[in-house]
């Protein structure tokens, strides 16, 4: 069995970036994270094991300093939480502020605001929070719910496929050949690194292993991606959710992971498999012996 990793895979800049201010700012004083810093619960273990606190609700905060997760978070929700005297550190991903201000842009200029995206994510909430009226699609079929609108501004969440947004843009279009619209592309490029690159590990194994939170969006857009082309993909969380029996003894297979999946984890997976992978061998070759 042949195991390969995904070109690009893993952990991005401002994930690192977050975890790492986070790690900082705890040893320096009490720290509430507003929300899950990353969609990973390693990741999120290990912040509560160094005395982080995460609450999701502004009025069971208890320390002075908050921190905004890599996420984001809309005006409104960071009001809140300096109305009652606490301190705001922003852990946001500047490619998703860069979604934020797109969005604005938009809006300023006179378009009605469609986000691509999980209408109950994180982020999606802080890209619309603030907007007077908006629309979110994810699918076909919310596009054919969508009310006609002279003209339509549109930007997507930062970790969806670039090639549904540009379908589901595409749709709009079709749908409302008299309206204008205009789409900013806000697909961040660490998302569509690890996408390309799944495309082409999938293309080549027998056999595709996600690594990432089980709440995490572009971790499952990878498992989406690869089923495209390779249909035995699996979402795992950690190492201890690979089954044996996944495997076969002639099997490529490949590995890819999430934007907050930790280095670690990746390790331990591989290192899983390819234990498998030994056990598979001795079995096989013990049988050939009688």
């Amino acid at each position: 069995m042949q195991i390969i990793r995904a070109e690009h895979l893993g952990m991005c800049f401002g994930v690192r970036d977050a975890i790492a201010l986070a790690r900082e700012q705890a040893k320096e004083q009490p720290l509430t994270i507003l929300g899950d810093l990353v969609h990973n619960e390693t990741v999120l273990n290990q912040l509560r094991s160094q005395g982080v606190q995460i609450e999701h609700r502004v009025a069971a905060i208890t320390t002075p300093m908050v921190m905004i997760t890599a996420h984001g978070a809309s005006e409104q929700r960071m009001s809140a939480v300096r109305e009652r005297g606490l301190n705001v550190l922003e852990a946001t991903c500047p490619l998703v502020t860069v979604a934020h201000r797109a969005v604005a842009k938009l809006v300023g200029q006179g378009f009605h605001p469609v986000i691509i995206g999980k209408r109950d994510h994180v982020e999606v909430r802080g890209l619309t929070e603030d907007l007077v009226e908006f629309d979110v699609v994810l699918n076909d079929g919310d596009v054919a719910q969508l009310p006609e609108r002279r003209r339509f501004g549109i930007a997507a969440q930062t970790t969806q496929s670039i090639d549904k947004a540009r379908r589901l843009v595409g749709l709009i279009r079709q749908r409302f050949p008299n309206s204008e619209v205009r789409f900013i592309d806000t697909v961040c490029q660490p998302t569509k690194q690890r996408q390309n690159a799944a495309v082409e590990l999938a293309q080549q194994c027998d056999m595709v292993i996600v690594i990432g939170g089980a709440h995490s969006n572009n971790t499952r857009e990878l498992v989406e991606t690869c089923r495209h082309h390779c249909p035995r993909a699996y979402h795992v969380q950690t190492a201890a959710d690979l089954h044996q029996d996944w495997l076969r003894r002639d099997d490529t297979v490949g590995i890819t992971a999430g934007t907050s999946t930790p280095d670690a984890v990746i390790d331990e997976v591989e290192k899983r498999l390819r234990d498998f992978a030994e056990a598979l061998r001795s079995v096989l070759d013990s049988h050939l012996t009688f």
